[in-house]
């Protein structure tokens, strides 16, 4: 955990709370904020983004679960990420944003200087937000770019949709996490996919779980591994239909090429791992 952290998580949060909330990021001294699931009004809503605006010291904020309901909430939210330069991390999974959200925060998130990791997850995107998001992903290094994108049940992108974010993450010079589970993918996306892991230089991790696969595609995927060199070296396809042999063939595999890349002395650094799924229940579950 961050030192300096504020974290509330499905209360309706008091004057008192969001005056605290405020001081703190006005006066840069929270690193890590988190109201996820929490209740509070538009008026409210507004005070926390100028904080956020005003702060120099804030790496982390988390607004799942609805907190970011209006499309007037995300214009607050993206004028606040065009004044802010210290986030790292923003997490708006669970946020009923739809493309036009996307429209009103590109402008801020593609221009932000820190911003390495964004959850999308459950957002009701479609192809128009997934045209945005590509490019946040610099093919050659001259800015930064996103180094983690979670993308988790939104059905509503397309084939096409999913074709152009496979094209983009093949040339992306920077991205290392990938979370598409819970998308109704199926084995053609996933070749997709396949070939922009062979193609990129940089991806350790992509998440397939439950997104209605075969193994069909872990075949691919196991053809790649044993054949070609890549930097994968966390491919979740739990919740398919796929053979544990197979799964297990994959992983074995994986592992090996990163024991040997240690041995060899070329560990990137600190290790990537598949991040903890959410506990609650996507939009687009049926229940």
């Amino acid at each position: 955990m961050l030192t300096g952290s504020i974290q509330i998580t499905g209360e309706a949060l008091s004057g008192a709370e969001i005056k605290d909330i405020c001081d703190s990021l006005k006066e840069s001294s929270v690193r890590l904020l988190s109201v996820r699931g929490c209740q509070l009004s538009d008026r409210d809503f507004g005070r926390v983004c100028r904080g956020v605006a005003e702060s120099h010291s804030l790496a982390q904020l988390n607004l799942n679960l609805g907190v970011v309901s209006t499309i007037g909430r995300t214009k607050q939210l993206a004028d606040a990420l065009k004044a802010n330069r210290s986030l790292q991390t923003l997490f708006l999974h669970g946020s009923p944003l739809l493309d036009a959200g996307l429209v009103t925060l590109n402008g801020a998130l593609s221009t932000h200087p820190s911003l390495v990791s964004l959850d999308l997850g459950d957002c009701m995107l479609g192809d128009e937000a997934v045209r945005l998001i590509c490019g946040l992903f610099p093919p050659d290094g001259a800015k930064s770019g996103l180094k983690e994108l979670t993308l988790s049940a939104n059905p509503a992108v397309s084939t096409q949709g999913w074709a152009r974010l496979a094209i983009a993450v093949a040339h992306s010079s920077q991205l290392r996490v990938l979370n598409l589970d819970y998308n109704p993918l199926g084995d053609h996306i996933a070749g997709m996919l396949a070939v922009s892991v062979a193609s990129s230089r940089t991806l350790e991790v992509l998440d397939l779980e439950g997104t209605g696969l075969t193994n069909q595609s872990a075949q691919v995927f196991l053809d790649m591994v044993e054949n070609y060199p890549t930097s994968l070296r966390v491919l979740v396809l739990a919740e398919n239909d796929i053979s544990p042999e197979l799964q297990q063939q994959i992983s074995d595999l994986l592992s090996e090429g990163e024991e040997e890349e240690d041995k060899d002395g070329e560990a990137r650094g600190s290790s990537v791992t598949p991040r903890e799924k959410p506990a609650w229940v996507p939009h687009s579950s049926k229940g």
